[in-house]
């Protein structure tokens, strides 16, 4: 009797487990569904392509992939971030790689997949502005140029271009980088330091003049000379041709102490010293204001470079015509062509042709 009660007890235990087993499991795979649905809905884009918010999201160098996960939830660009650094923390989308988040500018779309975001913020893929700087502009003409283009404030690129520590750095004997800015097409990344988009300039001005034979191998002071000299002649040459016929007329003045009479030099003291619009027309009254800058009133080249010059004037700088001309006029206002004199009275003739009335 006895054993048919054990037998009876031990099968009540048994159908007790085998029913709190089962209840678990149950409750389990029910648990798993919701976490899998949870899961499902986490990693699915916030909405459809048709409704979908795009934006640049900035993951800066140091950035947490925490603090990356909560900057796209905030932006509504992924529906958890605790999901994102889950997935992350734990290499959920590729189990042989272990997640690595690369700062970057990165394009966002809300109708991403969780799974094509993870993999684009280790991407290092970055936005470049292409950002196109012509020959003869002044460093505040650049800076203006790259906060249209959303690169860098202007304010900070005329900081950083005048730190001092940068200018140590390239052994430039001037107060700023005035003329170092070289003119090129570049890839910039939005929103960068201004101080990385002057060393960038910086540094392809320093890589470009090794195409000019012994234009890198003068020392500071002579290459500051020739950078001043050409960034005249860059705001005066209109046919490259012309370029190394214009810095002999220069040349030759400063040889001989006369006065360069650049009307460029006029408008850069208007424009870039006291900060007035850029005038129609020189006036004798602008010939006559005191400032070093002014080369009718003063001989010798500017206390700095006027302009940030191309190849065609550093080169002709560089290397000037042999001629024994003093005086150039434009007398073709459509081609840009001047005529060069060697004395006085030939540049009065070949004036009166000339009905801009443009002499040097």
């Amino acid at each position: 009797m006895k054993d048919k009660t054990s037998q009876k007890n031990t099968h009540r235990k048994t159908n007790i487990i085998l029913a709190a087993l089962l209840w678990i499991i149950a409750v389990a795979a029910i648990g798993i569904v919701i976490l899998l649905a949870i899961w499902k809905s986490a990693v699915s884009p916030v909405s459809g392509t048709e409704n979908a918010v795009t934006m640049q999201i900035d993951i800066p160098e140091g950035m947490t992939v925490k603090d990356a996960a909560s900057l796209l939830e905030k932006k509504g660009l992924i529906k958890s971030s605790r999901a994102l650094y889950i997935a992350a923390r734990f290499s959920i989308f590729d189990r042989k790689h272990p997640f690595e988040l690369k700062s970057g500018t990165y394009t966002v779309s809300s109708s991403m997949k969780l799974k094509e975001i993870y993999n684009l913020l280790q991407s290092g893929t970055q936005i470049y502005i292409t950002v196109v700087i012509p020959e003869g502009l002044t460093a505040s003409k650049i800076g203006t140029i790259l906060e249209e283009k959303g690169v860098c404030s202007r304010k900070d690129f005329m900081t950083a271009f005048a730190d001092p520590e940068l200018i140590a750095a390239y052994s430039v004997p001037a107060e700023n980088l005035e003329g170092y800015l070289f003119p090129d097409t570049y890839f910039f990344t939005p929103k960068m330091k201004a101080y990385d988009a002057v060393q960038k300039l910086t540094d392809n001005f320093f890589e470009r003049i090794k195409e000019i034979s012994g234009l890198s191998e003068m020392t500071p002071e002579n290459l500051h000379k020739t950078l001043t000299l050409a960034s005249i002649v860059e705001r005066e040459y209109r046919l490259k041709d012309e370029a190394p016929l214009i810095a002999s007329v220069f040349t030759n003045r400063l040889r001989n102490g006369i006065g360069l009479y650049s009307c460029a030099t006029i408008e850069y003291i208007i424009t870039e010293i006291l900060n007035k619009p850029h005038p129609e027309r020189i006036t004798y009254n602008d010939l006559k204001i005191d400032n070093p800058y002014n080369t009718y009133m003063w001989a010798g080249l500017t206390p700095g470079p006027i302009s940030n010059p191309g190849l065609v004037a550093l080169d002709a700088a560089c290397n000037p015509a042999k001629t024994n001309y003093y005086y150039f006029v434009l007398t073709d206002p459509e081609r840009g062509a001047h005529t060069f004199s060697s004395n006085f009275d030939q540049h009065k003739a070949a004036e009166t042709i000339n009905y801009t009335s443009k002499s040097r």
